[in-house]
């Protein structure tokens, strides 16, 4: 019986040794992942800063703090209510984006430095929005980011952590402002839109105007040049007449045969009521009486006298007719 309580014994004391030595490797053997560091304690006092990778740490005397993420951190704060110049409350949202640098710092010089961040954004926040209007406080918000990124990052500098980002998200001014933003901004647009309907109406006008100006000085141009061709073209035509009858050198019959038929074509058309007989009439019948009428007795114009208006027995008989009277055509025969 005793050889069996002592291997018993022995048995567990083995088993409480195995169990410590495994409990001794966990705890001297750590594992520090990528983008992650560690701080380390040893009997309670800052020791040393773990980087990624496999770390050795004395049992029982060394203390490994919880890991700090490295990465570039993006908190979103809640809404806070700020006071513009102009006595207006408005909401604002914030986004902050930052680093730990020193894990050190970030565990010793600051308890919670997501909180204390927070805290002083929204204090930064609404000293550099207090000295704005609120127009000024919807149109700076570059100039804004800027200076909290400038404010925090120097405050958070000794605790090790890097501010790279400040971004306001959103602005909400009070509903009442809201309603007279939109009904200004509205009022705003129908102005221009009135202003781009006058300004397309005048340049339409203007270059409706120009178009028939234009139009009217071509068209102007263009008959001035018909006219001109026009007219170079009847004096080439009467000089071609003029030069074709000179070179022909009619005789005093031929243009006096010629005048004749031209007079039935003073009386066409049924327009005309009165036929006015030309004073050079007793010209032509002068030209004709002397080649028909004294040529022949029993000619038509056999009577007729050399002199237009007058009537003989002979050829060559002196006329004793008198004169026509000023303005009125000579008589013709059988008319």
């Amino acid at each position: 019986m005793g050889d069996n309580a002592g291997a018993v014994a022995l048995t567990i004391v083995l088993l409480v040794l195995i169990i410590f030595v495994v409990i001794v490797l966990v705890r001297s053997i750590r594992i520090i992942p990528q983008a992650r560091a560690g701080v380390v304690e040893r009997l309670g006092k800052y020791q040393r800063t773990l980087n990624p990778g496999l770390t050795v740490l004395i049992p029982f005397v060394d203390r490994l703090l919880p890991l700090l993420d490295l990465r570039e951190q993006v908190v979103s704060f809640p809404p806070q209510p700020v006071i513009t110049e102009d006595n207006l409350v408005v909401s604002i949202d914030t986004v902050v984006y930052f680093q730990v640098t020193d894990p050190r710092a970030a565990t010793y010089e600051i308890a919670n430095y997501i909180q204390a961040v927070e805290q002083l954004t929204t204090t930064t926040l609404r000293n550099v929005v207090g000295g704005l209007n609120l127009e000024e406080a919807l149109t700076s918000r570059d100039q804004i980011n800027g200076q909290l990124r400038g404010v925090l990052d120097e405050a958070t500098g000794r605790w090790g952590i890097r501010v790279s980002r400040v971004e306001l998200k959103a602005i909400d001014p009070p509903l009442s402002i809201q309603d007279s933003m939109e009904k200004q901004m509205r009022a705003e647009r129908d102005r221009r839109a009135a202003i781009l309907t006058a300004e397309g109406t005048k340049q339409s006008a203007i270059l409706t105007a120009e178009g028939e100006r234009q139009s009217a000085i071509l068209k102007a141009e263009g008959d001035a040049k018909a006219a001109i061709l026009r007219a170079d073209g009847e004096s080439q035509a009467i000089q071609k007449v003029f030069d074709a009858i000179h070179k022909g050198n009619p005789t005093q019959k031929l243009l006096a045969y010629q005048y004749l038929q031209t007079l039935p074509k003073l009386a066409n058309g049924t327009a005309n009521k009165l036929w006015i007989i030309p004073s050079e009439i007793g010209e032509a019948l002068k030209g004709i009486g002397s080649v028909l009428g004294a040529a022949s007795p029993d000619s038509p114009f056999g009577g007729l006298d050399s002199d237009a208006g007058t009537t003989g027995t002979h050829a060559g008989a002196p006329a004793a007719s008198a004169p026509p009277a000023p303005g009125v055509p000579p008589a013709i025969p059988g008319l």
